[in-house]
């Protein structure tokens, strides 16, 4: 694991795959460990082996095929698949010293994936009543390359986003993803890009001092 130095913040990036249970127990006593003044917040990197969460909105008919392991997850939404060659981000910030304003936050949070897609040469956009961040696929039509989740708790944020560098996207026929049956899903492997973890996460980082300060409404890292 390495450590970026923005203060008071702990960044973790994980080069092994990290199981979904562990991670959310993880979750679960780091937030209340914030919330106690006992921790610092955290930034995590990572990814799991396969498998299917379930949000606090899923709709059990949108399990179409449960060939991985099926998790509560306690967020907002619906299904989503985990699995590797998918970076996920688990945002744990107090959101009490922030604003306390829950819809910037993830405004903010899908302007910080939106930007560091962008430097890739991926152009993207979060879309009005559809939850995600999407682009264009290799056919031209409109698909999703990127999970918003979130939950608030005390008001410290727990769970984040997710991005498809190159996961088996098979997988994703598992689940109606996010409960969006009329688009698809890609990846920035399918878009012909190779894009490693370690890559994801630098540029991620370098657009984090962005992140912070449009939770602050200072100014919002671009889309």
């Amino acid at each position: 694991m390495n450590q970026a130095s923005i203060p008071a913040i702990e960044w973790r990036r994980e080069t092994q795959q990290v199981p979904y249970r562990a991670a959310l127990a993880e979750m679960e006593a780091r937030n209340a460990a914030i919330h106690a003044g006992e921790a610092r917040e955290l930034i995590w990197l990572l990814e799991h082996p396969p498998v299917y969460t379930a949000g606090t909105s899923a709709a059990l008919d949108e399990l179409l095929d449960p060939r991985f392991e099926v998790v509560e997850a306690g967020r907002g939404g619906r299904y989503t698949y985990h699995g590797p060659g998918q970076r996920v981000g688990y945002v744990l910030l107090d959101l009490g010293t922030r604003g306390r304003d829950v819809r910037r936050f993830v405004h903010s949070l899908e302007n910080w994936v939106i930007a560091t897609l962008g430097n890739f040469g991926v152009e993207s956009w979060a879309a009005q009543g559809r939850v995600g961040i999407w682009t264009r696929d290799i056919d031209g039509s409109e698909a999703k390359i990127g999970a918003i989740g979130v939950r608030v708790r005390r008001w410290v944020t727990m769970h984040g986003f997710s991005v498809n560098l190159d996961p088996d996207l098979t997988h994703f026929g598992g689940i109606v993803p996010c409960g969006i049956e009329e688009f698809g899903v890609t990846s920035m492997g399918r878009l012909g890009l190779d894009i490693s973890a370690r890559q994801w996460d630098e540029a991620l980082i370098a657009n984090a001092p962005g992140f912070l300060a449009s939770l602050r409404g200072e100014e919002e890292c671009g889309r």
